[in-house]
């Protein structure tokens, strides 16, 4: 089970934090051991502090709790708007439930889970966007479920779906959120196996193990540098087709072999997709360069970050003499630390990673 919880403790500042905190990080250790919802719920009713003028102790909260062996989704949802639910790119209603527990309304829905629904998951925050500014009654949730629909065939990460949508509630906040907002957006997907080399081998005479086993690997495959892409069009017996079009002058152009999905320079390029990669995991904020742009660290962001799932490194050991140029800041141990800090951020992400060293 993948347990999902969006917590929005009452009132603001430190007080709200301690309670959605408090709330979200005991509701998923809760559900994580299969307790009922009644059981989750009257224990947080019991733990949470009164609020000294409200006389009230709650977080709102929704729970989603995803089984992969049962291919069902059970959504629990108590004074949050309601969960959008996107299916084949259309808005889907999902019967509901209603319990009362401890004098609270809580709405239970379970539906079958299909590939490529998505679920949108939101606090308060967002539908008060806009509220007496660019909106007169804010952006409600109906507004939020068509402008979610209106983008879905882009094909967004449910990461960069959450920013899109952040995005656009602090639009209408002018920048100025009355409200915090979160936004938390799931995504259910097939895996996707990519494979990426970069790098020959320390000993020649691997070369033709290390090129096997990468194109026997499934799925996409991305060649990184140009020794190694020369190695890869050789054991392929193709040729390069190279190309001076800088469509970002710091990023060296992608060349193109048959058999190969993307060949791009090495130690540069990847260097850009691991600042994009960091980014991803803050504020996202560099989403509009990567995710349009087609310059080679763009379109291996994009395979990376949006498409892949499981992630196979091919990293070769060998020392590029072009390297040990003094008036570059490039050598080996660099390339190293890239690759093993593109891992690293990938694992992040949710990836699954393998990295094999030749």
């Amino acid at each position: 089970n993948t347990v999902v919880v969006v917590a929005d403790g009452m009132g603001s500042g430190v007080k709200a934090s301690i309670l959605s905190t408090l709330t979200s990080k005991s509701i998923s250790t809760m559900m994580a051991q299969s307790l009922s919802i009644e059981d989750c719920v009257s224990t947080i009713a019991a733990t949470l502090p009164v609020c000294s003028v409200r006389q009230v102790a709650y977080s709102t909260f929704t729970i989603m709790r995803l089984s992969m062996d049962t291919n069902e989704a059970e959504i629990i949802q108590y004074d949050n708007p309601q969960v959008i639910l996107l299916r084949d790119g259309k808005i889907t209603e999902m019967p509901k439930t209603v319990m009362q527990i401890d004098n609270k309304t809580i709405y239970s829905s379970k539906i079958k889970l299909q590939e490529n629904d998505i679920f949108i998951a939101m606090s308060d925050g967002a539908i008060h966007a806009g509220v007496g500014m660019t909106l007169n009654f804010g952006w409600d949730r109906d507004s939020i479920a068509e402008f979610a629909e209106m983008v879905y065939d882009v094909g967004f990460t449910a990461k960069t779906l959450s920013t899109v949508i952040l995005d656009e509630c602090n639009k209408l906040y002018g920048y100025e959120p009355g409200d915090d907002t979160t936004i938390c957006v799931t995504r259910i997907r097939k895996r996707e196996p990519m494979n990426l080399m970069i790098g020959p081998p320390a000993d020649p005479d691997d070369v033709n193990r290390m090129m096997s086993l990468f194109f026997s690997k499934e799925g996409k495959h991305i060649v990184c540098g140009g020794t190694t892409s020369q190695l890869a069009a050789d054991f392929l017996g193709k040729s390069i087709q190279t190309s001076l079009e800088y469509l970002d002058p710091e990023i060296p152009p992608i060349a193109k072999i048959s058999g190969v999905d993307l060949v791009t320079e090495g130690v540069i390029t990847i260097n850009r997709v691991l600042s994009y990669a960091q980014n991803y995991l803050e504020d996202n904020e560099k989403y509009t360069e990567w995710n349009y742009k087609k310059d080679g660290a763009s379109l291996i962001s994009r395979l990376l970050f949006e498409e892949a799932t499981d992630i196979n490194f091919f990293v070769g050991r060998a020392v590029n003499p072009a390297h040990q140029n003094p008036n570059l800041p490039i050598n080996f141990s660099i390339k190293m630390r890239l690759v093993d800090e593109l891992a690293q951020c990938l694992k992040k992400m949710g990836k699954r990673i393998k990295v094999s060293y030749f």
